[in-house]
């Protein structure tokens, strides 16, 4: 896969998550911040953000990923399993 811009660019790793994960509703991926617990508290909802780090000679990137280990965690893991498994929507009865 091919990121779009140059290696270690912010807007092309956000990009390039979006693709990998276009039409996942338990996955958000949030542009030019990251990730926190109140993003994700009480949901079976992963979130990844991707930044720059600064002040380096060669271009890095920071990308966090963010769940609520209670929900998103085995018994939502569980939940959204067992759908897949039965041919139920993936999202029934969870908060993404």
């Amino acid at each position: 896969m091919h990121l779009p811009g140059e290696v270690g660019d912010q807007a092309g790793a956000e990009a390039l998550y979006e693709s990998a994960y276009a039409g996942e509703a338990c996955v958000q991926v949030m542009r030019g911040v990251l990730p926190s617990l109140q993003d994700v508290v009480y949901r079976n909802r992963v979130a990844i953000g991707v930044v720059a780090v600064t002040n380096v000679q060669r271009p890095r990137l920071t990308v966090i990923a963010a769940i609520d280990n209670l929900v998103k965690g085995a018994a939502g893991q569980a939940v959204q399993n067992m759908n897949v498994m039965l041919g139920l929507p993936e999202t029934l009865g969870l908060a993404c």
